[in-house]
Parts: C-alpha cells; sequence; structure tokens
C-alpha cells in the first residue's frame, strides 16, 4: 500500500501540539462530567458507568464504521472513553473497595496486556495508520484502559500520596515534560514516548478536574461540575472548528 493510500486511510489525528492540548482538556472534561453524572446528579458510579458504557460504544462503532479521520467523530469518541474512565475507575477503587493502589494495579495489569496482545496480533502498536476494523478496536480498548487507570492514578497521587490536587499537576506535568525532552533529545522509541505521554495525561486532567470542582477547603477551587464540563467542552469544540486537524502521516 503506497503513502497515499495509507495517509487516506488514517483514522487518528495527527499528533501536534494542538492534539496534545485538546486530549489535557478532554481527560479534564472527562473527570468533571463523570463526577458530575455520578455525584452532582446523585446517580453513583454504576449507573454513570452504564450511561457512559453505552455512550462509548455507539461512539466507537461510529468511529469504526467510518471511512476516514473525522476530527469531530475522534474527540467525541475519546471524551466517551475519558467520562467512562472516570465511573469506571471510582467504582472500582471506591464502591469495590480495592482502593487506588488496588485499582491503579489492576488497571496497569490490563493496559500492558492489551498493548501485549496487540502486538503480538499485529506486529506493532503504532497508530501510525488506524484503518483495520481490528486495529481499530485494540486501539480504543488500549485507550478505555489507559484512560480508567489515569483517574486512578490521579486520585492516588492527590489523596493517598498526600500531594493535593496542585501537588498531582505539578508532578503529571513535570513527567509530561520529561517526555517532551526525550522526544526532541533522545533516540528512544516514538511510540513508546507517544503511549507514554497519553497515559500521563489522564492522571493530569483527573487532578485538574478535581482541582477545579473540589471544595476550597480540600483544595479545590469550588467551581461546579456542570460549568466546568460546560466551559471545558466550549473550548474542545472551538478548538476542533477553529484549527485545522490533518490525519496522521507518520509514526508518532
Amino acid at each position: 500500500m503506497n503513502d497515499t493510500t495509507k495517509n487516506a486511510l488514517s483514522k487518528v489525528p495527527e499528533v501536534t501540539l494542538l492534539f496534545w492540548i485538546i486530549k489535557i482538556a478532554a481527560t479534564t472534561l472527562g473527570e468533571t462530567g463523570g463526577d458530575a453524572v455520578s455525584m452532582s446528579m446523585h446517580l453513583g458510579y454504576l449507573i454513570g458507568t452504564v450511561i457512559f458504557a453505552a455512550i462509548f460504544l455507539v461512539a466507537v462503532a461510529i468511529q469504526i464504521k467510518a471511512k476516514g479521520f473525522h476530527p469531530l467523530l475522534y474527540w467525541t469518541t475519546i471524551i466517551a472513553t475519558t467520562t467512562v474512565g472516570t465511573t469506571l475507575a471510582d467504582y472500582a477503587d471506591r464502591s469495590l473497595g480495592i482502593g487506588y493502589a488496588g485499582g491503579s494495579s489492576l488497571l496497569l495489569i490490563l493496559l500492558m496486556a492489551s498493548l501485549a496482545i496487540w502486538y503480538r496480533s499485529l506486529g506493532s502498536v503504532s497508530v501510525v495508520s488506524i484503518s483495520s476494523t481490528k486495529a481499530e478496536v485494540f486501539y480504543w480498548v488500549t485507550i478505555m484502559f489507559s484512560q480508567t487507570l489515569g483517574t486512578a492514578l490521579g486520585d492516588w497521587t492527590a489523596d493517598t500520596a498526600g500531594l493535593g490536587y496542585e501537588g498531582g499537576a505539578i508532578v503529571f506535568g513535570a513527567l509530561l515534560l520529561l517526555v517532551a525532552a526525550a522526544y526532541f533529545w533522545t533516540k528512544l522509541s516514538r511510540i513508546i514516548l507517544f503511549w507514554t505521554a497519553f497515559i500521563l495525561t489522564r492522571p493530569l486532567g483527573a487532578v485538574v478536574g478535581d482541582f477545579l470542582d473540589k471544595p476550597i477547603d480540600a483544595g479545590g477551587l469550588a467551581l461546579s461540575r456542570y460549568t466546568a464540563s460546560a466551559l471545558l467542552l466550549v473550548f474542545i469544540v472551538a478548538c476542533i472548528l477553529i484549527f485545522e486537524h490533518r490525519a496522521a502521516k507518520k509514526t508518532h
């Protein structure tokens, strides 16, 4: 298959600074939006997970059926993974009583297993050209696990580790800067660096989302979850509509 055909079939966006800005905003929205449904609406983590899981499955089905890259559809699916990841992680950590450490460990194992099976099946976990149904299924399952893991890691860092939301944001922000430095100044695998950064943006979004909506006496800004979610959604849609988005053309 020539490069022109591969580019035309690519189902994921080119990884640029804009990609990471929207990704962090989407993960933050996942935290505030997930908490709005499960907590503010008093539906609970299980019902919230069922609702967002249904949205996620519909979005993924449409995304897989699509013939090419569509920015609005892609980011809708990403937001769906991060909202269901929020409620699912909270359900596992709190309702099932396995705690942040147990939840994070379990999800890390599932994430690594997903990447390993993906690699064994297709020979690569590169997202250079997500075009086949099998590759897309692996891609979205892996993202689902990474988003859920990120929520548990963010809560673990802010609460159990005692760093608070600001401290957690500094930690994960610093780790992302290290990944960026490795990208520009080392020859480490771009695929490994991409997935590392992708995973780290989720706990960053988790602690930032909690910082926005948690009470002031708990270290947050006490913003309404609905207001924070609406502002983040407007920002994401504006980024999608205003800026040009291209499908991926080379290995990340």
